[in-house]
């Protein structure tokens, strides 16, 4: 994916935050970051985000890329090793389980 910034201002630090990228196809695609994070196991960021698609079972789609917060051209660099892909899948579950208390809570 190329990212694209039309505002020369993103730097992937607010949650909501919207930015687009060129996807695969060619097609530019609308993007919400959920989250940032800098791992202290790697010493990388990394930046969670979503194009609010699902899958063919109604999960939504979620992505995750390295990027540098101090760097002045915003770009994001793919995730290679699996350690990298295992802290990301536990901090989205933790986050679920998080999510699923919140919403048992304010069900009762």
């Amino acid at each position: 994916m190329r990212f694209i910034d039309r505002d020369n201002n993103s730097k992937f630090d607010n949650e909501g935050m919207t930015f687009r990228v060129v996807n695969d196809e060619g097609k530019e695609v609308e993007c919400e970051v959920l989250f940032t994070f800098e791992s202290k196991e790697t010493g990388k960021n990394y930046i969670v985000y979503t194009d609010n698609t699902e899958d063919s079972d109604g999960n939504t789609m979620v992505y995750a890329s390295i990027y540098d917060p101090d760097s002045d051209e915003t770009a994001l660099t793919p995730i290679e090793t699996d350690e990298e892909w295992q802290i990301i899948e536990s901090i989205l579950q933790e986050l679920q389980e998080e999510a699923g208390k919140e919403n048992e809570e304010n069900e009762s």
